[in-house]
């Protein structure tokens, strides 16, 4: 993980100060050859995306969670399928006497962020509950939930009691100097906590909501852990509700990394995710209440699914609600629903690119582009929230209405596909931003472990620089890594430095997984009850 600003990351920023004038040339010159390609250029507003086919998807799929597998953290499984990653980062919360080993890195670094680990899990567990059934067709479904439960094994231990939480293991200062494989690390890795005197709502409620989330993945199979991953949650909803403040305030310094614009958001997602694992009435009532009307952007112009702004999701989720139970409410929760299902509309029409109320927050080659830093986490963020709301609309029968024009499911549909077909190649540039998928994928990308070559020696926090700068390809091929994407003309420099756009992270590939998933049907999913 990089250096991040509001929605922004990148680490090594030093160099990318002195580096991003290089970059953007470099952009340009690749601008005018792609203009001249004609292939891949994206369709006409007016046109299907093409079904690429369900194998296409699958494979998509496979890589994805491949990925996953790479970034794990602490005592590996006898059956890891990553032959060049080992155990790593084994004396994690030697420092408070707890067991804090597990979880995952977040992207190419070796920091154990829960805020966005959380978030990770979340999305997967999202996507689990919406596509079993494809995921299990792909055989795929035992993979998704295997990651889900490493990610959540490890939460549970860092929430030690009702209101401490333990949000990061590794201080970015040190972590940050150094460029080495995770297995060789020996440098100090302190442990950060949570608690009254030092609130964090925002990561206490994603953990909240990660856990209540996996809580409905594991409810048939594995009934005593979701139990207790419902019990943590609960208190974890609790302690956020309760001693609110954001942890950016609590710990200024992670306003450099992953700086919370605002913990409402977090609130209203857990509770939306309680309500689904619990069907208590108190969780809705609160999501579409006072904190609702604070926090959710009632019709207000569309925001974007990211790590630091749930207020999409908990629309399209809340929206589920309406389209697919026949539960009553009182009078406020249906208000509030209403709400959430007409803000989430007025999202989907931003999405469709020949809708009166199309976002022009686009390139020319058809992809959502919101910001430079890691820009496919908001076009794959909204993929997979469009192909979620198509088959919502698909399965209650209903149809989008924008500004008196009518989009049927199908056409929702394709722009997921688009965005799909866009990060697999089908793109001006001709690049797949899915490492591993076709022949043409970023080769040096800005990730330690696939950086440096396995071998017998052991490398020293200094000594792995050399790769860090190198200009041959990375020993490793990092399969399934999804990284940031194109500049917004479309083009991409592929460097080891240019964490903007070549720097994978966990969040990313967990929507993708969603959205591959779904895609692997070459039609639309009729969606059922979670109960």
């Amino acid at each position: 993980m990089g250096v991040v600003s509001r929605s922004t990351k990148g680490c090594f920023w030093w160099v990318l100060v002195l580096g991003i004038a290089a970059l953007v040339v470099a952009a340009a010159v690749v601008t005018l050859v792609i203009k001249h390609k004609k292939s891949g250029s994206g369709s006409s507003s007016h046109e299907k995306a093409p079904y690429l086919g369900s194998a296409t998807y699958s494979e998509a799929l496979s890589l994805s969670l491949t990925f996953l597998d790479m970034q794990k953290s602490g005592k590996l499984p006898e059956d890891n399928p990553i032959g060049w990653r080992g155990d790593s980062a084994l004396n994690d919360g030697e420092d408070v006497g707890l067991d804090l080993t597990g979880g995952m890195y977040d992207a190419g670094d070796h920091i154990k962020f829960s805020f966005p680990m959380a978030f990770t899990s979340t999305l997967l567990s999202w996507s689990v509950l919406e596509y079993s059934s494809q995921m299990a067709a792909a055989k795929q479904l035992n993979a998704a939930k295997s990651n889900i439960k490493w990610i959540t094994d490890y939460l549970l231990k860092t929430h030690p009691s009702s209101n401490e939480l333990y949000f990061q293991v590794g201080d970015p200062s040190i972590d940050h100097a150094c460029w080495q494989r995770p297995e060789d690390m020996d440098d100090s890795r302190p442990s950060y906590m949570l608690n009254t005197s030092m609130p964090g709502s925002e990561v206490a409620a994603e953990v909240a909501a990660a856990m209540a989330s996996a809580s409905l993945v594991f409810r048939k199979d594995q009934a005593s852990y979701s139990e207790n991953l419902l019990k943590h949650a609960r208190e974890l909803f609790h302690f956020a509700n309760t001693s609110r403040d954001s942890y950016t305030s609590s710990y200024p310094v992670e306003q450099t990394y992953y700086n919370s614009t605002s913990y409402g958001d977090e609130l209203l997602w857990a509770a939306s995710w309680l309500y689904h694992a619990t069907g208590e009435d108190n969780f809705l009532t609160y999501a579409t209440g006072s904190d609702g009307e604070l926090y959710a952007e009632w019709e207000k112009a569309p925001a974007w699914l990211s790590w630091d702004n749930k207020v999409p999701g908990v629309q399209v989720l809340l929206s589920r609600q309406q389209y697919l139970s026949s539960q009553g409410g009182s009078s406020l929760t249906t208000t509030g629903l209403t709400k959430y299902k007409k803000t989430a509309n007025e999202l989907m029409c931003a999405l469709l690119p020949d809708s009166p109320t199309a976002t022009k927050d686009r390139t020319d080659g058809g992809l959502i582009w919101v910001i430079q830093w890691n820009p496919i986490q908001h076009a794959v963020n909204s993929a997979l929230l469009a192909l979620i709301y198509s088959d919502y609309l698909y399965t209650s029968k209903s149809t989008l209405d924008c500004s008196g024009e009518s989009y049927s499911p199908e056409d929702l549909r394709s722009f997921s596909i688009s965005q799909a077909n866009y990060l697999l190649g089908k793109n001006p540039a001709g690049i797949s931003y899915l490492v591993g998928y076709g022949s043409n994928f970023p080769q040096k990308i800005h990730h330690r472990a696939a950086s440096i070559p396995s071998d017998s020696k052991k490398y020293g926090c200094k000594d792995g620089f050399v790769w860090l700068s190198a200009s041959d390809a990375n020993p490793h091929i990092a399969e399934g890594a999804l990284v940031g994407g194109p500049f917004q003309n479309d083009s991409f420099v592929d460097s080891r430095n240019n964490t903007m756009q070549n720097e994978p992270t966990t969040y990313n590939t967990a929507a993708l997984v969603g959205l591959m998933a779904g895609l692997t049907s070459s039609t639309q999913v009729t969606l059922s009850s979670w109960a």
